[in-house]
């Protein structure tokens, strides 16, 4: 497993922040690396916390960029929302949803326990074609900027450390137990199959 790249997939609930910056980390680092959210829409923090901007999936970043530029621009520059869809914009087109992936990981790390809850169930609701395994992981992750940009830079750290285990399946556990004790961060942990 060490001489070929990790398949890695990086979930959180709208593929916005907390993925797209662990997405941008990774691939920075060389990882073969998708993100994706497994809301129902896309949701961003609006004018009030009661009035999120909500797209649908295929909305792209650059029009969710176009649209809260217009309705209040000084408002999405002071709370982050335009920079981080700048950033998005330049990583892919726009925000796509788990469930509607199809292609085969290594290892898919959520962002929340709800996502980790919704991934898992997703996996084992599928057909069962090649029984080739996919760790999943949950690292909880608040969903701000500075919180987004910590545990990318973790998610890339457990990622590297994974990468050059010699058994992955056998020694990911007590992998995880360390990574536990250095961060003082639970993780979930389980095995689906493809």
């Amino acid at each position: 497993m060490p001489s070929l790249p990790l398949q890695v997939a990086v979930v959180c609930s709208s593929n916005q922040n907390r993925s797209m910056e662990a997405h941008h980390i990774l691939s920075k680092r060389g990882f073969s690396v998708r993100s994706f959210g497994t809301g129902t829409n896309v949701k961003l923090p609006g004018p009030a916390p009661d009035k999120p901007n909500i797209y649908d999936f295929s909305t792209t970043y650059d029009q969710m960029y176009n649209d809260l530029l217009k309705k209040d621009k000084e408002l999405y520059t002071q709370n982050g929302i335009l920079h981080m869809l700048d950033r998005n914009k330049r990583i892919k087109p726009r925000p796509e949803r788990f469930q509607n992936c199809k292609d085969l990981f290594d290892l898919i790390v959520t962002c929340e326990e709800r996502v980790y809850d919704q991934v898992v169930e997703d996996l084992n609701s599928r057909e069962q074609e090649t029984c080739q395994p996919v760790h999943v992981i949950n690292v909880d992750i608040q969903d701000n900027h500075e919180e987004a940009t910590l545990g990318a830079f973790l998610i890339c750290e457990l990622c590297q450390c994974l990468q050059h285990t010699e058994d992955l399946d056998n020694e990911i556990d007590e992998l995880l137990l360390e990574f536990e004790e250095k961060s003082g961060r639970a993780f979930l942990h389980t095995v689906c199959f493809y």
